[in-house]
This record gives structure tokens, sequence and C-alpha cells, in this order.
């Protein structure tokens, strides 16, 4: 293994997916930022998920419906704005 190219800090961290409130234990070298207390009563640094293989769609077999229209009708609202915006003749 080369030396200096790789990360010293691995520790234990908790990885939680807040769409379906699943959280695991693994080591990794992310920055955190938050600290959660674990089962075991351990404090550990805290990231935050989206979205993991406990609430893929791929993974869980269920389609989850996502709104998207809200943040279409808000991009075209500014869009708008711009000179690229297209005007009616």
């Amino acid at each position: 293994m080369k030396q200096g190219i790789h990360p010293d800090e691995y520790r234990m961290v908790v990885f939680k997916d807040f769409s379906c409130d699943e959280a695991f234990l693994t080591k990794s070298c992310a920055p955190a930022s938050d600290t959660i207390v674990w089962e075991d009563g351990n404090e550990y640094p805290l990231i935050k998920l989206e979205i993991s293989n406990m609430s893929h769609p791929f993974f869980t077999g269920k389609m989850k419906f996502v709104d998207t229209a809200g943040r279409i009708d808000k991009f075209n609202k500014k869009f708008a704005k711009t000179r690229f915006a297209k005007t009616e003749k």
C-alpha cells in the first residue's frame, strides 16, 4: 500500500437514513458535525442520509412518490426572470 495517500482518521460512525428512520454503525473517515448515542450507550459521529439501501426502490421493491411539482414550478418561476426564458410574440 502506498504511504501518505490513504486517510488516517478511520473511526466508528453512525449513518442514519432519515427517510425510513434506519441507522447502521460502521467505520468511515467521512466528516460529521453531529453526534448520536448508539444502542451500546456510546456517542458516535452522525452522517445523515436521504436515501440508502434500506429506502431505495431498487432494493426495497417499493416505489416512493417524490413531490417534484413544487421543484419544477420553483425552477420555472426562477428561470422566467432570465434572458433565456421564452417570450411570447
